[in-house]
């Protein structure tokens, strides 16, 4: 069981009175250590109902996200991501660039040894796109080219 000061960082979790957001906001993510740093293990998060805007016309746009991340230090809180993904919501971006700000946000908060994000969305104009956006530290740099190189063919 995890001591009151290991999860004084996770406000989210258990709170009833959390608002959802309207605005994108990395401020929302909370993270918590990771008690096995001991080894690599691969942590998947899979957010299939994510929405944004088409920053031109401000329509819609409905994808699924993948997160897999090897965590070092920190872990991400899973209350505050969802949160945290929410707040696109009203976010005008392209599908690229969506997906490289949460890899981005997402480094930010854990510095992982690993981290890879994935979006596939749903058609527009009868075009699906389905970005992938990785990062790793040096230990796993062959790790996250041979997962580049994957989803190039995939």
């Amino acid at each position: 069981m995890r001591s009151e000061k290991e999860l004084e960082g996770v406000t989210l979790l258990g709170n009833q009175g959390v608002a959802y957001p309207t605005d994108y906001d990395p401020r929302l993510l909370e993270s918590f250590v990771n008690k096995h740093q001991d080894r690599d293990y691969v942590v998947r998060l899979d957010c299939p109902e994510f929405t944004t805007l088409c920053p031109k016309t401000g329509q819609p746009d409905f994808g699924h996200i993948f997160i897999r991340y090897i965590p070092d230090v920190e872990m991400v809180e899973s209350k505050s991501l969802k949160l945290y993904l929410f707040s696109f919501r009203n976010h005008g971006d392209f599908h690229e660039d969506v997906v490289n700000i949460i890899l981005d946000d997402l480094w930010a908060l854990m510095r992982p040894r690993y981290l890879e994000v994935e979006g596939r969305f749903m058609p527009r104009g009868g075009i699906s796109i389905h970005p992938f956006a990785n990062r790793a530290d040096a230990a796993h740099a062959d790790l996250a080219a041979r997962r580049r190189d994957k989803a190039l063919l995939t």
